[in-house]
């Protein structure tokens, strides 16, 4: 039955106006992904007026297709230029622009977007079999839940993240102090706003991403020294097909990044955690995590296969149960609503056309999405060869424009230029940069599921170890938040051991 309903779908899909709609979507939700500050779910926002005199079903292709042409283009700018065009895509820049700036540019490009596609179609596959299931087991998630997965993700930093575990946590408690800065949602009280009005609103996620990143590379390129020679970027028309052949070695981090992103996808703003989640894994897991931040291709796999299953998955809970999985499915949400449609449960029996036609796009979209920005790669790698010097401008140019659209604000672009010297005083000192952009992502959700929990229990922390599904997340964070500390001791047995013991060795006449 599934696979007739899928068919019908694709009949419906492969149309020649709904593929013209969806190359349409797919070549601006690219240029929305790029620019810093708008993001799929703006874009989606902006161009949902163009779809209420367009048939229901095809104006759902035109959105979604903006969606994948926005997670595609969020890589563009991570690799090329560390400015995440998506807030998924900040963990795209650890490796890909060190990759961008040994001249690799291309092949950074290729492994983001075939790693996309990857997790992208894992998801679509997932939904199209196991699409009622799926969503009764969203069902059970509460507020328990959802803040154990949190916990979750920041253990995977501390836990599996390779550096200095408490700079880490470090980073971390800033990440949560700068989240709590603005109205407190639950009692109304202002927190943090020292006197300044500005400051109710708090900060804005992607105005400090935009300057962490963005502004803080530009400082530390000119402390360096601004050179007027682009880097040695190949212009090799055939690097796509060179780094196919890499990739294959990369199967588990393809695999285990998947099931992480569709996992994460179910929850609110889950592609940002997944990607973060997925890179700590695979830094955990490699044979060689020294080389993740200096120019490691898993280093981009890992998250970029993780945020796109996760960004697909977004898509269940809003066709199942009328409930978004993120900021872009509200959006859609809101125009099946004007559509007159009325998503869940019984969506599938009044209208499979529009369900197994929106699902037969996920396909079409993730395949024309990925075979338009791979015909580019030599183009975008061609950017590299422009001189830094003569870019830093333009890109602070864009940094300004994408700081101010978030909320048409000139105080965010001086918060940018803040963010700017902060992320730069941050790599000076070696702390870490990712998970203060995690905390500061997650920090309103986090603070709110644990309130709600405490509420749900009178205060009772219980709870986390009473509802099977936290108790069993919360151990595995707890575990993880322990593994520093515990291989830190036994270092330091191995180390009294190989001290003591020849010592200890009687000695003979």
């Amino acid at each position: 039955m599934g696979l007739e309903n899928l068919l019908l779908g694709f009949q419906i899909a492969v149309t020649p106006f709904n593929i013209f709609v969806a190359v349409v979507g797919v070549l601006l939700g690219t240029i929305i992904g790029v620019l810093p500050g708008l993001g799929g779910a703006n874009g989606v926002a902006i161009l949902l007026p163009l779809t209420f005199t367009m048939p229901p079903t095809s104006a759902i292709i035109l959105l979604t297709s903006i969606y994948w042409g926005a997670l595609f283009g969020g890589a563009i700018t991570s690799v090329l230029f560390n400015i995440p065009g998506e807030p998924w895509s900040v963990a795209t820049t650890f490796d890909g622009y060190p990759l961008a700036k040994q001249g690799q540019g291309g092949q950074a490009l290729t492994a983001a977007f075939t790693s996309s596609f990857v997790g992208a179609f894992f998801s679509i596959v997932l939904i199209t079999f196991f699409a009622p299931l799926l969503a009764e087991v969203a069902l059970r998630f509460g507020p328990p839940e959802f803040f154990a997965i949190q916990l979750l993700t920041f253990s995977s930093f501390v836990g599996l993240g390779g550096g200095n575990p408490l700079k880490s946590l470090a980073s971390i408690l800033v990440g949560f102090l700068l989240a709590s800065v603005g109205l407190d949602i639950v009692t109304g009280q202002l927190r943090l706003t020292f006197g300044f009005t500005d400051l109710m609103k708090g900060f804005d996620f992607i105005v400090a991403v935009i300057g962490l990143f963005g502004i803080g590379e530009i400082l530390l390129s000119v402390e360096e020294g601004l050179r007027f020679e682009g880097a040695q970027a190949r212009l090799n028309p055939r690097v796509v097909f060179q780094t196919w052949r890499i990739l294959p070695r990369y199967a588990r981090t393809f695999v285990r990044g998947s099931l992480i992103g569709f996992w994460m996808g179910f929850k609110p703003g889950g592609a940002t955690p997944a990607s973060f989640m997925s890179y700590a894994f695979a830094k955990r897991f490699s044979r060689h995590p020294e080389r993740f931040g200096k120019g490691e291709i898993e280093g981009i796999v890992a998250p970029e296969t993780a945020a796109h299953a996760a960004g697909v998955a977004a898509m269940l809970p809003m066709i199942t149960l009328g409930i978004p999985g993120s900021p872009t499915a509200a959006v859609m949400l809101g125009g099946l609503i004007i559509w007159g449609l009325q998503p869940g449960p019984m969506l599938f029996k009044d209208r499979p056309d529009f369900v197994w036609g929106l699902i037969a796009s996920m396909y079409t979209g993730n395949v024309i999405g990925v075979l338009m920005v791979l015909t580019m790669v030599p183009l975008f790698a061609a950017i590299l060869r422009v001189p830094f010097a003569i870019l830093t401008p333009l890109i602070v140019f864009v940094c300004a424009i994408g700081a101010y659209a978030v909320h048409t604000s000139m105080i965010d672009i001086w918060y940018m230029l803040i963010f700017g010297v902060v992320g730069y005083v941050f790599k000076k000192l070696d702390y870490p940069l990712a998970p203060l952009v995690l905390a500061l992502v997650l920090g309103d959700m986090s603070e709110n599921a644990l309130r709600q929990s405490l509420i749900m229990s009178q205060g009772s922390l219980a709870i986390f170890a009473t509802r099977p599904i936290a108790a069993a997340i919360t151990a595995a964070a707890l575990i993880l938040f322990a593994l520093p500390l515990v291989a830190a001791l036994r270092r330091r047995g191995w180390g009294l051991a190989s001290t003591v013991g020849p010592s200890a060795a009687p000695h003979g006449p």
